[in-house]
């Protein structure tokens, strides 16, 4: 497992991180009524309604996104979002302190048994979005002990936060990999003969500087997506599912895992990332607040639109 403590980080960065899995420990023994009841709706005042957390971010995504809602239904959702996302802080807090059997209980997994059956002997990647909790994905790595499962991330600007995010990955038995170390590190699994699975958030933004070779439809815009998905997919032969999440309640998910390529199939170039797309889309539409509207999804769109 990659070193928690390496000589990229400096000495105040590593104290910070230790105070803030310290704190998040601390308030994680706090019981979950206060934590979801009390400490979220707080959470939420502040973010919404004292700072207005990058509300003209989501007010704009969710604008352009819903252009058949009217302002009442775009306000109802953007104020689910804050609530939601208030308690996203808390499912984070949360984790630094919660039992392997505790995550497990609250990220429950439809046809469990069949899904392990699937894979069995298989490498494969879970895409999934910034939707539900995506930290709560960490519990896959309890659900199939014979994998070695690949926490995919882009470094935080602040390291401190970053060895913070790292630590709180691993202590489900993740392995956090930088997505540029991402290819090397399945290389030297596949040379060790070691099942790996690839935990990737596949929503994210490329940014401005970044090459778009092709625009793909998601949520009826175009949109640009990174390729590794369909990089890993295409050059080791590995299965894809669409990790499909949905929030019970506070604190409470339940996910499925669809198949959206069995590694074996010939594919058109980036039918496998489109697949993707079309699914987070339908989960989107759903129940669209508990989605990361606050994110610059759209910062890149094609000169001719």
């Amino acid at each position: 497992m990659n070193n928690l403590y390496g000589s990229e980080y400096t000495r105040p960065q590593r104290i910070g991180a230790w105070w803030l899995m310290a704190v998040s420990k601390v308030i994680g023994w706090l019981p979950n009524w206060f934590l979801y009841h009390c400490l979220a709706p707080f959470i939420y005042f502040v973010m919404y309604r004292l700072v207005g957390y990058r509300k003209g971010v989501v007010r704009e995504n969710l604008r352009t996104t819903f252009t058949e809602k009217s302002a009442e239904e775009l306000l109802h959702i953007e104020r689910k979002f804050y609530r939601h996302l208030a308690e996203i802080v808390v499912d984070t807090i949360d984790l630094a302190s919660m039992s392997r059997k505790e995550l497990l209980r609250r990220m429950e997994v439809v046809d469990l048994e069949a899904h392990l059956e699937a894979t069995r002997y298989k490498d494969w990647v879970a895409a999934m979005g910034h939707y539900g909790s995506w930290e709560f994905f960490c519990a896959q790595a309890l659900l199939d002990e014979s994998a070695t499962v690949l926490g995919v991330y882009h470094p935080l600007k602040n390291k401190g936060f970053d060895l913070f995010y790292r630590r709180l990955r691993s202590r489900m038995m993740m392995e956090p990999v930088k997505m540029k170390g991402l290819i090397r590190r399945i290389m030297k699994a596949r040379k060790e003969g070691e099942r790996y699975v690839v935990g990737l958030i596949a929503d994210q933004a490329p940014p401005k500087n970044h090459e778009v070779e092709h625009w793909y439809n998601f949520l009826d815009r175009p949109t640009a997506f990174y390729g590794g998905m369909e990089h890993i997919s295409s050059k080791f032969g590995a299965q894809v599912y669409y990790v499909d999440i949905e929030k019970t309640k506070p604190g409470h998910y339940r996910c499925r895992f669809v198949q959206i390529y069995d590694g074996v199939e010939q594919v058109d170039s980036h039918e496998v990332i489109q697949r993707y797309a079309d699914e987070l889309s339908r989960t989107i539409r759903r129940a669209p607040e508990y989605w990361l509207w606050s994110h610059k999804r759209w910062k890149q769109q094609p000169t001719n639109v």
